[in-house]
């Protein structure tokens, strides 16, 4: 997630953005309708909103 060039760098704001990506990352592993690495997963949730929706629902973070 290219989590290196993040410039955020004030409060505690960097550990919070750490914790969304960590809940992304387990959204993503949890959906199995896809089977693909992380990287295709991602790739596929940002270009295609009915599969994100799909990630979003199944997680219950909705």
């Amino acid at each position: 997630m290219r989590e290196d060039d993040c410039r955020i760098r004030r409060g505690n704001a960097a550990e919070m953005l750490s914790g969304f990506r960590h809940m992304a990352v387990n959204m993503l592993n949890n959906t199995k309708t896809f089977k693909a690495g992380l990287k295709r997963k991602m790739k596929k949730a940002a270009m295609n909103t009915e599969y994100l929706s799909e990630v979003l629902v199944g997680c219950g973070a909705s």
